[in-house]
């Protein structure tokens, strides 16, 4: 497992190593607006199975993902509702994670037996430059074993994570921690909130109704 110290004018010499590691079908743990998250392309169905490996986490639960722009929903989502539309341009970059009708044919990491795919922009600029380097989405399940707290710092992902551990550890400095990211689920109408998060249910409720 390679550590990078993310200061200075290591920026993006350290994103470009941690995308190196994840276009060759490595894992990475990156920070994100809330925690450090666990992050794979979505392509590469051995390093999301990996992710399950690392976490201990049940396979019926899904892995969120960030996506760098708009333009890759026509890829994940069957459809997007003007509901998740006004969602977006709230919320979006911010820890709001919409669940979307998943697109036939996603790996089942992505979406287990539900139909439906959790996406999110980062407003976390590493999460965002790491996304965007790497050209595809990349999951953002937290950087922990399932069931316990999630790691704000890079230090912390070392020792939360340790056999198996993950490939790269691009060390932003410390997460802002508290709650994760909301989830609200636009596969029906009204809106679902499935997880009341870092953004409050009462905003979230005042946009959809």
């Amino acid at each position: 497992m390679k550590e990078a110290d993310l200061t200075g004018s290591d920026l993006d010499r350290a994103v470009s190593e941690a995308a190196k590691v994840l276009r060759a079908g490595g894992v990475v743990a990156y920070p994100t607006e809330t925690s450090y998250g666990l992050g794979a392309v979505i392509d590469c169905k051995g390093a999301l199975s990996r992710i399950f490996e690392i976490k201990a986490r049940r396979k019926d639960k899904p892995l969120l993902v960030i996506i760098g722009d708009p333009a890759f929903l026509s890829e994940l989502a069957a459809c997007v509702p003007d509901q998740a539309k006004m969602l977006m341009e709230r919320f979006w970059p911010g820890p709001l994670t919409i669940l979307f009708p998943a697109k036939a044919g996603l790996p089942w990491p992505l979406c287990g037996q539900t139909g439906k795919i959790g996406l999110r922009i980062s407003s976390h600029p590493v999460a965002r430059a790491l996304v965007n380097e790497v050209g595809r989405p990349v999951t953002a399940t937290s950087a922990n074993r399932s069931g316990l707290i999630a790691a704000r710092t890079a230090q912390e992902v070392a020792e939360y994570l340790i056999d198996p551990a993950p490939d790269y550890i691009l060390d932003g400095g410390p997460s802002p921690g508290g709650p994760p990211s909301s989830i609200v689920d636009v596969t029906v109408n009204p809106p679902a909130i499935i997880r009341e998060g870092a953004i409050g249910a009462e905003d979230i409720l005042a946009l959809c109704g």
